[in-house]
């Protein structure tokens, strides 16, 4: 198992981590998380190199994908960068990318209820005032978990606060900080339930944001 104590708090700037292969030619992994199970708990940065496909498979629990570049397809479609794809419990597919595609992936960590099938291109969808000068787009929500992208403007520092249900980052773009450190693109962050922090940032940094979703 990997970074499966979700008491723990993780950082992982997945840069700094090389490819590892997969069962299938062309499509590389960089794993975040995950259990020793074929069909249990993983969180990973998965790449397609140009024209390269995996085999079909289904979601037991359900796949969140949220695509970082390229185009990723499979049978419902091409899907460019900044689309957020969730895939329901038993949902499956046979994904491929012509021109090669990085996303980051998350597997069968659905609630068995959440039958929610996605497709938005967050590139074209609206910002929402939040916080501050925080802006917001709400991209799923089940019972107490959240996902939305948070865009910060340069030198935002927000409020103290606690996370109920844990929360879990991807930077996008720019560096998000802490009072614990700086977390550059690509960088994941993982905090577990009722954990306390207090972000800023120095440029505008745009975070795909989960909260309400880890064990409590």
């Amino acid at each position: 198992m990997l970074n499966l104590d979700f008491e723990q708090r993780v950082v992982i700037d997945s840069d700094s981590m090389g490819w590892i292969s997969s069962p299938s030619a062309g499509v590389l992994r960089k794993p975040l998380a995950r259990s020793d199970e074929d069909v249990g708990h993983v969180t990973s940065i998965v790449r397609y190199e140009k024209g390269s496909s995996f085999s079909a498979h289904k979601h037991p629990m359900g796949e969140e994908i949220f695509v970082l570049e390229g185009v990723f397809s499979d049978e419902t479609g091409d899907y460019g960068q900044g689309t957020y794809i969730r895939n329901p419990p038993g949902s499956f597919h046979t994904p491929f990318s012509k021109e090669g595609c990085t996303i980051f992936v998350k597997l069968n960590q659905f609630d068995q209820n959440d039958s929610a099938q996605l497709r938005i291109d967050t590139t074209k969808a609206e910002w929402l005032s939040g916080i501050g000068g925080l802006q917001v787009m709400p991209l799923h929500e089940f019972e107490h978990e959240h996902v939305a992208l948070v865009k910060w403007p340069a030198n935002e520092i927000f409020q103290p606060h606690r996370h109920f249900g844990g929360e879990e980052i991807l930077v996008l773009s720019g560096e998000f900080r802490d009072e614990h450190g700086a977390y550059p693109k690509n960088s994941w962050i993982r905090s577990p339930h009722m954990s306390e922090h207090h972000p800023f940032v120095k440029e505008e940094t745009v975070i795909l944001v989960k909260t309400g979703h880890l064990p409590r």
